[in-house]
């Protein structure tokens, strides 16, 4: 089967400055597939270098099947992509936009359009300018899927939308996803990718430190542990992210609980508390295992 999206060692430099090193993704057809990663870990190099936005310095790209530098519009009518930040023509209404981006793949999309303004609450009266940052990313959302495209890159999309809006968004993705679409969606909302995404791609400092199911990266042996009452932590391997403040300590721990009990003997404390990590914390285990700390 061909694959939805096929990246090889992709490399985009700015210059001197850092973009992304030697990245590499396979996604399948009919996936849903995070892209996780804090603000400026090089997702969006990632996502415009896929549309032919920006031009790589080295690396491949495949887009359902077909190289991106040599067959872009057939690539892009096949897309819909919602960027992190979207921009329209201010003094344009709602409704022209959505028809001229309609017109762009030279379809008819009127009934689909209406179906998403009206499950989305979107006025197509009101000009662009007089729109907050939550109807404008409504807009996109729109313009972006009302041709019913067969792959989805969403960079960041749920910016802006309040969490009603969020809920019905994620309703239509998963719609799509469920008729067969492809699904790349890039957050750093990790709740987001746990609860809809199928596998998952973890990026730091523009490298790809992570590739697996979002069920196998969730998991790990890592525990969170409080410590009340404290001057010191115990001398045993395992700890990271080490807090120590107020006479409480809080880390993460991967290692036997045993050992961790049997070195707490060694300290005076008045109450200990070791739960499973947050998905944050799991996240932050991630980028710990792949170097220092962000």
């Amino acid at each position: 089967m061909v694959n939805a999206i096929e990246i090889k060692d992709l490399v985009k430099t700015y210059g001197t400055a850092r973009g992304v090193s030697n990245i590499s993704i396979d996604v399948k057809k009919g996936d849903f597939y995070g892209f996780i990663g804090p603000n400026g870990a090089g997702k969006s190099t990632t996502i415009r270098s896929m549309l032919g936005l920006i031009r790589k310095n080295s690396g491949s790209i495949k887009i359902l099947g077909m190289d991106i530098e040599k067959e872009k519009v057939a690539i892009l009518k096949k897309i819909g992509y919602i960027p992190s930040e979207t921009m329209f023509y201010p003094r344009m209404s709602v409704l022209e936009i959505i028809k001229m981006s309609a017109d762009a793949y030279k379809m008819d999309c009127n009934e689909k359009a209406r179906e998403l303004c009206e499950r989305l609450k979107v006025d197509t009266v009101k000009r662009i300018e007089d729109l907050s940052l939550g109807n404008r990313k409504k807009v996109s959302i729109v313009c972006a899927i009302q041709h019913s495209p067969d792959l989805y890159i969403l960079d960041e999309p749920t910016s802006g939308l309040d969490p009603l809006m969020q809920k019905e968004f994620f309703v239509l993705l998963s719609e799509a996803n469920k008729e067969g679409a492809t699904i790349f969606f890039s957050s750093h909302v990790l709740s987001e990718i746990q609860n809809y995404c199928t596998n998952a791609a973890i990026i730091k400092e523009g490298k790809i430190i992570a590739v697996d199911s979002v069920r196998n990266l969730t998991k790990t042996n890592a525990r969170k542990v409080l410590l009340r009452g404290v001057s010191q932590v115990p001398n045993i391997a395992g700890i990271a992210g080490l807090q120590l403040e107020d006479g409480n300590a809080r880390f993460l721990y991967q290692g036997s609980i045993r050992k961790l009990i049997s070195a707490l003997n060694s300290i005076e404390l008045d109450d200990v508390i070791i739960e499973e990590p947050s998905l944050e914390e799991i996240f932050m285990h991630y980028y710990e295992k792949a170097g220092e700390t962000i």
